[in-house]
């Protein structure tokens, strides 16, 4: 479950490191804004759900309130880059969408 989560981590900063180039600091730090609002809150969630499993204490209840918990926690980080930072929106979704479509990426490098 980590190889996905550092699979969000480095596609959002190599698409970072591409909208600088187009977009300047501003679209680069939008691309940042927007993946890690979405990796942080997923790290925090395969965490959790890791030590459970090793406790054996997993189960459904488990598995959901873990994802409403991340997906509140990305909409709320979100929010907080768009109110203190002035993005870029499309940067914003593009890093968004990285970080989203990282665990398709993850299928390809199945061994």
């Amino acid at each position: 479950m980590y190889r996905v989560v550092i699979l969000q981590f480095v596609g959002v900063l190599v698409a970072a490191g591409l909208a600088s180039i187009w977009l300047g600091q501003q679209g680069a730090l939008s691309v940042l804004f927007g993946g890690m609002a979405y990796a942080i809150p997923n790290l925090l969630f395969v965490t959790r759900l890791t030590v459970s499993t090793a406790k054996k204490q997993t189960n459904a209840v488990t598995f959901f309130v873990g994802e409403l918990v991340k997906v509140l926690a990305t909409v709320v980080l979100l929010v907080v880059a768009q109110r203190f930072y002035p993005v870029h929106w499309l940067a914003l979704l593009v890093g968004l969408f990285v970080a989203l479509k990282a665990n398709l990426f993850a299928l390809l490098l199945k061994n």
